[in-house]
């Protein structure tokens, strides 16, 4: 077989998100030379429930791999490695044997298993759940989810305890499906997003798996974030192709926007919106409000840490005015619809749709519009929503600064949302800091291919990627912190009116 030089290779990055499954190649300079991307569907069986296809999911990562593969007019072998980066807390559960998947996938969105959480807290497993894995007891991540599959599936408790069944986040199953069966692994960022991997012992933690009744057997292997997981079916690509990284999507941003230090700190802007702040490599000690999770870890490293303040509803409030309200018709005109008018002329909107995520950690929250009038327009409600985003992002940094004590001096912008200028403007007004938005927005790609090149070679190391780094624009504050502050003690007005509005059952 003839050598490729590092100038005739590449690396594919694929990202299964919430709502589309994408996939990107890049170059040795970082640069972005094709992507793909194909929208997802999305279920929604009873109220507050989301679930998605699995068989969907990996069909649509077929479809989008060989796209930007062809798109790019390169061979498979040009391919030096595969990253896989995945909506996190998603689970999906499926036969050993069969591969074949046993339910739908429940989305990290989904609010069925509140229930299961209130039963938890009661028993007292607050402290304990907090303490092992730096998560709140929440229906957002996945150990719920899995309990609740168990229970509502033919035999699945008998199943999973006689080894019959796999269950995994999204990076599971695709490395599952891609490697026919081979490989049921995860790594160690979305394990950290389950409520049953012990943060500090780097394990699945045996006593939270007994209490749930969820048989050991049935988990993934954990691993670094890059390394060697396995190669792709030759049948697939023609050729095998090493999968040399599994990431959560946030962790995989915070590392394309190269905050390898402490205290940098990045938020993306997606479905959800997502505050991280890179913490080093020890667990921060736990805070109200926020998350302690694993940022990742390269291959005889170590574990690099974070703080996280998760934001359930942002981008998605954009796609319910789109396809809910009707009164868009995409996410990009509404920077322009929003700078039509000088403000919401007092109306807030509080996007609780799935509860409220950090700092409230409220489940029974709902969403809710105040200061209505008759001079209420489309413009005012669709201005409100943005504005809505930049004020959770704030609720979340205030939390973050005052429990690290470190003062942050800038805001690192990547994501949908950064795309949108009257957002990141609003955002640098309400926060008080500049905003920074990178030439290469897409930076959970790019994240998820530094580290599956880095595992083969393809970088030498993190500074060369922190060179590569290139701004788009940097936005300034222009209005005063006396105006921001007025601004801001409304939207906490607002957000009280959406806590506890749906009592539990």
């Amino acid at each position: 077989m003839v050598q490729l030089e590092h100038s005739q290779r590449y690396i594919l990055a694929v990202d299964q998100s919430t709502t589309s499954s994408s996939a990107f190649i890049f170059d040795r300079g970082g640069g972005l030379v094709s992507s793909a991307t194909q929208e997802i569907t999305q279920f929604h069986p009873e109220a507050g429930w989301v679930d998605q296809d699995p068989e969907e999911i990996i069909r649509s990562i077929m479809i989008v791999a060989r796209e930007a593969i062809a798109s790019a007019k390169l061979t498979s072998e040009q391919v030096s490695a595969i990253g896989i980066t995945n909506q996190r807390e998603t689970t999906v559960i499926w036969e050993r044997a069969t591969g074949r998947p046993v339910a739908p996938a429940i989305v990290w969105q989904c609010r069925r298993t509140a229930p299961l959480c209130e039963a938890l807290t009661k028993q007292g497993m607050e402290t304990t759940v907090r303490e092992r894995t730096g998560l709140v007891i929440d229906p957002y991540f996945s150990a719920t989810k899995i309990r609740w599959l168990l229970d509502n599936i033919s035999n699945g408790q008998k199943r999973a305890d006689n080894g019959e069944l796999c269950v995994g986040t999204v990076d599971s199953w695709l490395l599952y499906t891609l490697t026919n069966g081979e490989v049921h692994a995860t790594d160690i960022s979305n394990a950290s997003r389950t409520m049953l991997f012990n943060i500090h012992t780097q394990e699945w933690d045996s006593g939270l798996l007994t209490h749930m009744s969820i048989p050991m057997c049935l988990m993934p292997e954990v691993r670094p974030s890059n390394g060697f997981f396995g190669e792709t079916d030759p049948e697939l690509f023609g050729v095998g192709i090493p999968i040399t990284c599994l990431i959560g999507d946030q962790s995989a941003a915070l590392f394309g926007q190269a905050c390898f230090q402490p205290g940098m700190i990045k938020n993306t802007y997606g479905t959800g919106s997502f505050l991280l702040m890179q913490t080093g490599d020890q667990p921060s000690q736990p805070t109200p409000g926020l998350l302690t999770t694993v940022g990742w870890q390269r291959e005889g490293r170590q574990t690099q840490y974070a703080q996280e303040g998760s934001i359930f509803i942002t981008g998605s409030a954009i796609q319910w005015l789109r396809d809910g309200l009707g009164i868009i018709e995409n996410a990009a005109e509404t920077s322009d619809i929003a700078l039509s008018i000088p403000d919401t002329g007092g109306m807030y909107f509080v996007p609780a749709f799935a509860g409220l995520g950090a700092p409230h950690w409220d489940m029974y929250a709902r969403g809710t519009m105040v200061g209505l009038t008759s001079g209420t327009s489309r413009a005012h409600i669709i201005r409100a929503t943005l504005e809505s985003i930049a004020y959770q992002v704030k609720d979340v940094l205030n939390v973050i600064q005052a429990s690290s004590q470190i003062d942050v001096t800038v805001l690192r912008a990547d994501g949908g949302g950064a795309a949108n200028p009257f957002l990141m403007q609003f955002q640098a007004d309400i926060l008080g800091i500049p905003v920074e938005v990178p030439a290469i927005s897409e930076t959970t790609a790019l994240g998820t291919a530094y580290l599956a090149g880095l595992a083969v070679g393809f970088w030498d190391n993190q500074q060369e990627l922190s060179d590569q780094r290139l701004l788009n624009s940097r936005y300034e504050p222009r209005i005063s912190t006396a105006e921001s502050d007025k601004l801001y003690s409304s939207w906490l007005r607002a957000m009280e009116r959406a806590r506890n509005w749906e009592l539990p059952t």
